[in-house]
């Protein structure tokens, strides 16, 4: 017997209507939003950065820039009434090229592009679960190693678009290209350099996802099983072929996955130079975390005897959402320690309402103003951010072979 369409108490529309007119409901409701916050035809701004804060991404002291601008060297700062000097990020750039040009010889420090010998370094962001922190992991990974000086391409592989959203583009609006035009099995496939787009932090680029990309976890089966099956069958090669297009343009690209173990991971890590995995050191999600690992270790396996080859250079698990005064997620990190002392990164990602607000924005910490915060807050957030951002980069340096973060 047929089941009757599902209808509200109080209306006449069925269950597939009224997902339907939420769903625009939702999303014409954040334009407005996005509206008020960003007029139409703006571009995302981005703030000035303090003399401390140019000082840490240079790798310099708070003196050395000081006398620089004394003796008219490099771009000209920002002075406030109280004689506070700041830089944006392109003047960031500048300072970082003159400190390259004028420093002593032979020793590379404040351009920290990759040379000859030196691969391009992807780093996937994963976890089975939602809600562990990958996307706000790699959304600052990402904005942090660009004000580092890299040159990073972020890739939004998730449907759910949140990485692409953090960035500016809301997709169902303003009408996006994702990576499945580049992954896509048919004749109408694009190459990656027409999906990339430029953000508002200068070396760092973005491919948007959107919901097309789901198409690739149908695509996928259906190529594997079609009459010509060789091209369905090296999948897993697709985003490494899409990057080698532009590989000359970029050092780093930070990966966000999808929550979930389909084909777009799998591609993903197949492409990649490392891996991390976001954990939130709670029982049920380290439970998870397990199912992941067990699943995700007997599909690699199968791959690999299909052909595919991993070369990792490193992973590492990430613990986020972290609350060092809450003991069962204390007692969750030992834990984990004690089992993979060489895979647990050393630094935790605390857990926030700073960077939980500024999500509420679609800002991260490295775009919010300080004084928005208590700074306290904002100081612990940061200090936490830094500290886990630091430690990826100096596995990044040393899979170059370089010495030093």
């Amino acid at each position: 017997m047929a089941t009757a369409p599902f209808r509200q108490d109080t209306g006449e529309l069925a269950f597939d209507e009224i997902i339907l007119q939420q769903g625009e409901l939702i999303s014409d409701r954040l334009n407005i939003l996005r509206q008020e916050q960003y007029p139409p035809d703006a571009q995302k701004g981005l703030r000035q950065f303090s003399l401390a804060e140019v000082a840490y991404f240079l790798g310099v002291t708070q003196s050395t820039i000081k006398k620089l601008h004394l003796e008219g060297k490099g771009p000209e700062p920002q002075t406030s009434a109280s004689g506070r000097r700041s830089y944006s990020a392109a003047q960031m750039l500048e300072l970082r090229a003159y400190l390259d040009a004028h420093g002593r010889p032979g020793k590379r420090r404040y351009l920290p592009h990759r040379t000859e010998g030196e691969d391009l370094h992807v780093i996937s962001v994963v976890n089975f679960k939602g809600g562990s922190g990958k996307t706000t992991t790699a959304a600052h990974l990402a904005q942090h190693l660009a004000l580092k000086g890299h040159r990073v391409l972020a890739v939004d592989l998730d449907p759910q678009a949140s990485l692409t959203a953090l960035h500016g583009i809301q997709p169902e609006l303003d009408s996006v290209s994702s990576l499945y035009e580049t992954l896509r099995y048919d004749a109408e496939r694009q190459p990656i350099s027409a999906v990339i787009r430029s953000t508002n932090f200068p070396n760092l680029d973005i491919v948007p996802a959107s919901l097309d990309l789901q198409e690739y976890e149908y695509d996928t089966p259906v190529a594997l099983t079609s009459r010509d099956p060789s091209e369905g069958r090296a999948f897993f090669t697709r985003i490494s072929k899409a990057l080698e297009e532009v590989e000359d343009r970029y050092d780093v690209v930070v990966i966000d996955c999808p929550p979930q173990l389909g084909y777009l991971t799998l591609t993903a890590l197949t492409a990649s130079s490392s891996v991390l995995i976001t954990v939130h050191p709670q029982m049920l999600d380290v439970m998870s975390m397990s199912q992941f690992l067990l699943m995700l270790g007997g599909i690699l396996r199968t791959i690999r005897e299909a052909g595919a080859e991993m070369r990792l250079k490193w992973f590492r698990y990430l613990v986020t959402r972290f609350e060092p005064t809450d003991g069962p997620q204390k007692q969750m990190v030992g834990f984990l320690q004690a089992m993979f002392p060489n895979q647990m990164l050393e630094a935790q990602m605390v857990k926030s309402t700073a960077i939980s607000d500024a999500g509420i924005t679609k800002q991260t910490l490295y775009e919010v103003e300080r004084a928005q915060f208590v700074r306290s807050t904002y100081d612990r957030a940061i200090t936490s951010l830094n500290a886990v951002n630091d430690e990826i980069a100096g596995l990044v340096h040393q899979a170059w072979g370089r010495e030093g973060p």
